[in-house]
């Protein structure tokens, strides 16, 4: 794919740690059908592949979007696109999602064997910003951000975010390792429920 034809998005920090990326970045999570059917994989490879070729390089995963089949989608987008130019989240913590019912695992052994697995799907060698998706209230975030700091150190992953959490969960996290991103969900469903 060839560069000069890439259009220029504009790059952002996000923390202070040195992460910066394309000020508009990608979801993958509706190529894997969390929300809609999903699109075949050679469609959903060409996609991303598009959005890289109009200058977006921050791509957003996670182990839960199709049952793991995103994270095997975007590395495989990823082995056509240079690595060294992509910025890649992929979030943890989602055990099982039901109707009315999350269940959530912040343990530090099971942070430790979503990391590796999601290394293995997507086929990488490291994450760039690693989320926890959902914060696990039964284990003290300090724990969980502990085993991710260790993550950091062995180059597993490069800089850490939290997804849904409370102001406090985030000061306590970021006391133990600093804290580069805060994801919050906002959809067309909930500005609805906002508005009522």
């Amino acid at each position: 794919m060839a560069d000069e034809h890439s259009a220029q998005i504009p790059k952002v920090k996000l923390g202070n740690q040195g992460l910066k990326v394309s000020k508009l970045g990608f979801g993958c999570m509706g190529l894997s059908g969390v929300y809609n059917d999903p699109v075949q994989e050679e469609v959903g490879i060409s996609i991303i592949k598009y959005a890289f070729s109009k200058g977006i390089t921050f791509f957003d995963s996670a182990d839960v979007y199709g049952a793991n089949a995103n994270e095997v989608l975007v590395g495989k987008a990823l082995k056509q696109l240079p690595r060294e130019k992509i910025q890649l989240a992929t979030k943890f913590g989602i055990v099982k999602m039901e109707a009315n019912r999350v269940t959530v695992n912040g343990t530090p052994e099971y942070v430790r064997s979503c990391c590796e697995g999601s290394l293995k799907r997507l086929d990488v060698g490291y994450i760039d910003l690693y989320y926890q998706h959902r914060v696990d209230t039964s284990v003290p975030i300090e724990e969980t951000i502990g085993e991710l700091k260790k993550l950091v150190e062995e180059g597993k992953i490069k800089y850490i975010g939290l997804s849904e959490a409370s102001a406090d969960t985030i000061r306590r996290a970021h006391a133990v390792h600093p804290i580069t991103a805060v994801q919050m969900e906002w959809s067309s469903g909930l500005a609805k429920l906002r508005k009522k």
